[in-house]
């Protein structure tokens, strides 16, 4: 039961592969802008990021997931962490569902099953029941030339699951080497009282 203490919005940012939260990707923007603004915000650093395994991650999701106490929980999941909730998914260990979910620039099939090291986070099948007690709102958010999902990620993974896509032109793998530093679209989403708007690609 919550109380006047109890944060009204709460943010998880999840990183992927090789990731170690380098100053000048979105995420630590967000994560800052966020936390500047009031909101609750949990960013960890996932364990061995250049040869991550899946239980292990699965495990700092379900503790960092649970460490959230606002009211209206938002994940936001880049690159592998997407494959990472899909599984979390799977195995029905995702609790209570959050209110939102951002699949941000999801690894492709061809590309997980191509690279040894990330190959057993490739993403199982997920019903859409499962997905409904997952999450409130789904939604992907991909460029439509990321090079790590030559499939498309609206062909790969929004379709399949029956939720929204925004494919922004242009924009690659969604991180500092496309551009993506600061993002202000992404933080007028995460702030929109409205929980089906898109994300814009507006930096």
């Amino acid at each position: 039961m919550s109380d006047d203490s109890t944060p009204e919005k709460g943010f998880l940012i999840l990183h992927g592969w090789q990731n170690r939260r380098p100053a000048g990707h979105w995420q630590h923007w967000l994560a800052d802008r966020l936390t500047g603004l009031g909101h609750e915000v949990v960013y960890p650093q996932l364990p061995d990021p250049d040869e991550p395994r899946p239980e292990v991650w699965l495990a700092e999701y379900e503790k960092h997931l649970a460490s959230l106490r606002a009211r209206r929980r938002t994940v936001l999941c880049h690159s592998l962490a997407c494959c990472t909730w899909l599984h979390a998914v799977a195995r029905g260990s995702v609790g209570d569902p959050v209110d939102r979910v951002l699949l941000i620039a999801p690894p492709g099939p061809a590309f997980l099953r191509d690279t040894p090291e990330i190959a057993a986070f490739t993403a199982p099948p997920v019903t859409r029941e499962r997905l409904g007690a997952a999450a409130r709102h789904i939604r992907v958010v991909c460029g439509d030339d990321d090079p790590y999902c030559v499939e498309g990620a609206d062909a790969a993974y929004a379709r399949p699951h029956a939720v929204p896509a925004d494919v922004l032109p242009g924009t690659a793998h969604l991180n500092p080497d496309s551009g993506y530093g600061p993002w202000s679209a992404l933080l007028d989403w995460c702030l929109s009282p409205a929980a089906d708007s898109p994300v814009g690609a507006t930096r």
